[in-house]
């Protein structure tokens, strides 16, 4: 199981979306931008988490590729 995270802010995304990463992806902002959505087996569970929590989520191109639709 992979932790994940959601970016709190849309400003670094050209798109308007919140980008889901994994904890150990190297191209986060700050800690304080981000709200935690615990251990997940895959990325479409986290991503699916962070929509629950009224995100407009999208996955980090880097590191969940399989779950970034641009």
């Amino acid at each position: 199981m992979n932790y994940y995270r959601v970016n709190k802010n849309t400003t670094s995304n050209p798109n308007g979306d919140n980008e889901v990463h994994k904890d150990t992806c190297q191209h986060y902002a700050t800690l304080s931008n981000y709200d935690s959505l615990g251990p997940h087996a895959s990325c479409v569970s986290a991503v699916a988490e962070a929509r629950r929590k009224g995100y407009n989520a999208d996955g980090c191109k880097n590191c969940i590729p399989e779950c970034h639709k641009g």
